[in-house]
């Protein structure tokens, strides 16, 4: 609904006119690797809009925005024509560039209703214009439902519904569309064409051998095999195969030429030494950049079983390995601004800050995935785990509108399966949305069953498949699913989250013990993780434990002060079943208010 018209100033004047914003897809980064050639390529094509699309298309330029343009029309046909030749111009150009100095425009097209002055225009439908060019990939252009209707489909223009969107700081979703040139797909950049690095890079070289007992020559060299299949099986780490690291062996100490010949941001390295059955080995992690040592430690085990699954040794190594990795790249989120981080710094800083749960933390998190997006809107693992913020904004009591949070985090996966399809953590974390905060379970089962069909080795999709189970009270299976994920389990800061619904799974199956030791280990690394809370007060009220649950209760009212049991039937997915009114029962029990 459109606000009353009231008298402007006779130096201002009202306006409807089509309004395009262009800016340059990761213009800060290109400015920073190019800065002489970034600056002439825009000025070159500032000039073809002023003397050639423009006046062709009866358009003008109404300001500049830096890396970026608006644009006004007189009509929506001449506004999507000098798009398409904007965009043609810029390939064009590209053709003689390299791929990482390459300009690519996004553009956002609306019927835009405004006010002027000598200086400027003015309204609400300006900011409007400016965030739907948001919804635009590299070399794409998006118009809003106002100007789509202005043009005649294969005539005009080709057209593509992209759907209700949601934009940020606008509180309604907006029906948009891509457009494209007629008798042409709409002109898409493949989601590859900016690629962004979106895992760090570790070198494990093989690890030298101080021993003389006999067999035991190459074992040095089978531990750094086994190491290298342990990290490989993480998403967040790129390692580099052994074939390109054993030329390394025995130069422990050339750092430079590891990271040159190799790219690597990381580099593992150590010696081992064996006396008979028993096995040291003393390791150190690098950071290739700087050569300082980030972590390093003494590590013992046993040579007999070494090499099995279940190896403990291993498993403390490529734990202490990914914790070291987190530390550093949250304290380089913490201490350079956003332009400048590296894209996997922003990732996996986001992701551990989300999960820590300080307000400040998780709010940061959200501005380094929309800065991350911002760079590669294409790119579907941020997007995925922009949908992960959303959930866990609800589920930690902090949303003012949890429908509309569901809403954005239902959006976010959309996208990210629209560019990726088989992007496993995008499918994991559609299911969640569906489970947790829709509340259509068979939705949620087949997403997981999906995402796990990509990636048999998607801990969280294990985990979240074994909640599900827990919420229908399939005890069993929940304690099977969650316990591999555990075995399978991520990075370090993430951790707790899965002790956490490890726990609920626990209690799903009546192993109430099971569940409060879970729930306890999860509090120790994260002690306002509210679920946790909650699993542990029920799980203690089963076991009569009612003086111990009052005081876990305590806390979780000074976590969530408004929680209450009729709340916790509203919002749990669990509340559909019997499991679910059993939990609810036990928190009255614990002292949560009706």
């Amino acid at each position: 609904m459109r606000l009353p018209l009231i008298e402007l100033p006779d130096a201002m004047t009202r306006n409807t006119k089509v309004l395009l914003v262009m800016d340059v897809v990761e213009s800060v980064r290109i400015m920073e690797q190019d800065q002489d050639g970034f600056v002439r390529r825009w000025q070159q094509l500032v000039e073809e809009a002023e003397q050639n699309v423009l006046p062709l298309h009866g358009g003008r330029i109404v300001k500049s925005l830096g890396d970026g343009l608006m644009l006004e029309f007189a009509s929506a046909q001449g506004c999507v024509k000098a798009a398409f030749a904007l965009h043609s111009f810029t390939r064009q150009a590209n053709r003689s560039v390299r791929a990482e100095h390459q300009m690519h425009l996004r553009m956002g097209g609306h019927l835009a209703s405004f006010v002027t002055d000598q200086h400027d225009i003015y309204g609400t439908d300006v900011n409007l214009t400016s965030r739907v060019s948001t919804l635009a990939g590299p070399g794409e252009t998006v118009v809003t439902a106002d100007l789509r209707d202005q043009l005649a489909p294969m005539l005009d223009a080709d057209i593509e519904d992209l759907g209700d969107c949601y934009l940020k700081h606008v509180s309604e979703p907006l029906r948009a569309y891509r457009v494209g040139p007629a008798g042409h797909a709409p002109i898409v950049v493949p989601g590859n064409t900016v690629q962004l690095n979106l895992r760090p890079t570790i070198a494990v070289i093989p690890f030298g051998m101080r021993s003389n007992e006999l067999g035991h020559e190459l074992l040095g060299e089978a531990l750094a095999d086994e190491v290298i299949a342990a990290l490989s099986r993480t998403a967040e780490l790129h390692v580099i195969s052994r074939l390109s690291t054993t030329v390394f062996r025995d130069r422990q100490h050339a750092v430079e030429e590891i990271r040159n010949h190799l790219g690597a941001t990381y580099i593992l390295s150590g010696t081992c030494r064996s006396a008979g059955s028993r096995l040291s080995l003393f390791v150190e992690l690098i950071e290739a950049k700087t050569g300082h040592i980030l972590w390093a430690d003494s590590l013992k085990g046993e040579v007999l079983g070494l090499f099995s699954a279940n190896d403990e040794l291993i498993a403390k190594l490529i734990g202490s390995i990914s914790s070291a990795v987190i530390v550093k790249e949250v304290q380089r989120a913490r201490n350079q601004s956003l332009p400048n981080l590296e894209a996997y710094t922003l990732l996996l800083s986001s992701a551990a800050m989300m999960h820590r749960l300080s307000v400040r933390d998780f709010e940061h998190a959200r501005q380094m995935l929309a800065t991350l997006i911002d760079r590669a809107p294409r790119e579907a693992v941020p997007r995925a785990w922009l949908a992960k913020w959303y959930v866990m904004r609800v589920s930690q009591g902090w949303s003012e509108n949890p429908h509309k949070d569901a809403m954005l985090a239902l959006d976010s996966t959309k996208r990210a399966l629209d560019d990726d399809p088989s992007c496993s953590l995008a499918l994991t974390i559609d299911g969640l949305v569906h489970a947790n905060l829709l509340k259509k379970h068979e939705i949620a089962s087949s997403r997981y069953d999906d995402a796990l069909a990509q990636n048999p080795n998607e801990s969280l999709a294990w985990l979240l498949r074994g909640t599900l189970h827990a919420f229908k009270g399939e005890g069993e299976e929940a304690v099977r699913e969650t316990e591999t994920a555990l075995t399978l389990s991520p990075l370090d800061p993430l951790k707790y989250y899965f002790d956490s619904l490890a726990a609920t799974a626990a209690m799903s199956a009546g192993q109430y013990q099971r569940s409060i030791f879970l729930a306890r280990r999860s509090l120790r690394a994260n002690r306002t993780h509210a679920s946790t809370l909650r699993a542990l007060a029920i799980s203690q009220a089963e076991l009569g434990q009612l003086d111990e649950a009052r005081v876990t209760t305590t806390h979780l009212l000074q976590i969530e002060p408004g929680f209450t049991v009729r709340k916790f039937i509203e919002a749990s997915p669990s509340s559909l079943y019997e499991f679910g009114r059993r939990c609810a029962a036990a928190l009255k029990k614990a002292g949560i208010p009706d």
